[in-house]
């Protein structure tokens, strides 16, 4: 398939289109390869480790959630450079979906993550930058249950169990969300589940009387990637490899 058919497609699907993100974050392609794609790799993070491995399976395309590019202009020297020179050796194109994928309703992290939970009927909830990254549900589950839930789903969970032991109002938003824990108990939440936050959260969330639950930020945002991995395998029949490279944060 021709690569820049397949970025035209991807643009669309996660609406790139003049979204806004991090700054110094860049949605869509990030680098070029010679101008087709048989085999595609996925990852969380664009890192060295996951470029090797990339070109191990005989990928040419790489797509990520946490791309290439996320400081300011910068030279490109060091690990920079050995990253790039990689790419462009191997002629391994490499694109990036921040908070568009985060976002997405059907391939994104925060409803790939719900799923996994087995929650259905989720709200779009927690804005960043123009986008609603998160998901909130009304529910009747056992806080117990949900922390079993999570830790079937990611392979981690902390539950700091401030709440109700009851969960009726559950906010959703992979990756790292703690430090926003007081929009939970703005938007009359008893529950607030993410990816990793700062050791002061434990105790605003004892003080606002909410549980607090932490799957990791890596294990949260697997799920975009590999739904997107899957649905252009299914859509154009390109073969897909999901590169594990967990970071335990």
């Amino acid at each position: 398939m021709k690569l820049h058919d397949l970025v035209a497609y991807l643009d669309r699907l996660l609406g790139h289109a003049g979204t806004q993100d991090y700054p110094g974050a860049f949605n869509g392609l990030q680098v070029e390869n010679l101008g087709e794609v048989r085999r595609v790799a996925v990852a969380v993070d664009a890192h060295g480790d996951t470029i090797r491995s990339a070109v191990e399976t005989g990928a040419d395309l790489l797509l990520v959630h946490h791309g290439l590019f996320w400081s300011p202009l910068a030279p490109v020297t060091g690990a920079s450079y050995q990253k790039l020179k990689l790419c462009l050796d191997r002629n391994l194109a490499v694109y990036a979906s921040h908070l568009p994928l985060d976002a997405h309703p059907e391939v994104g992290n925060s409803a790939g993550l719900a799923r996994a939970l087995g929650l259905e009927g989720g709200e779009p909830w927690f804005e960043s930058h123009g986008w609603l990254v998160g998901l909130r549900f009304q529910v009747d589950l056992d806080r117990s249950d949900l922390e079993g839930r999570l830790e079937a789903a990611t392979g981690r969970a902390l539950m700091r169990p401030w709440g109700p032991e009851r969960v009726r109002a559950l906010g959703l938003v992979t990756g790292g969300a703690g430090s926003d824990l007081a929009a939970a108990a703005r938007a009359g939440l008893d529950t607030f589940l993410t990816g990793e936050g700062p050791h002061w959260t434990d105790g605003m969330a004892r003080d606002l009387g909410l549980n607090l639950l932490y799957g990791g930020h890596y294990a949260t945002e697997t799920f975009g990637v590999k739904a997107l991995g899957a649905h252009l395998e299914q859509r154009f029949g390109l073969p897909w490899t999901f590169l594990h490279a967990p970071s335990d944060l």
